[in-house]
């Protein structure tokens, strides 16, 4: 399911740690193999991409979301 979300980076420290996107709505979704670029937390951003559901994670802190492109917002 693609979709656009926005919200602010966080990294979350659960195993070897994670990248997250938490919604302005509160909603926490986990980033698949996000770029460089989005490695940065508190970073406020408008992320396009897919909900994952073939792919499991050892997280497991909310629906995977594969970026396809993002917009970092002022």
């Amino acid at each position: 399911m693609s979709m656009q979300v926005e919200g602010t980076i966080e990294r979350k420290g659960l195993g070897p740690g994670t990248w997250a996107l938490v919604s302005n709505d509160g909603k926490t979704y986990e980033l698949h193999n996000p770029p460089a670029d989005l490695h940065k937390a508190g970073l406020n951003v408008k992320v396009k991409g897919e909900i994952r559901e073939d792919i499991m994670s050892f997280a497991m802190i909310g629906p995977i979301l594969e970026v396809k492109s993002f917009e970092v917002l002022g």
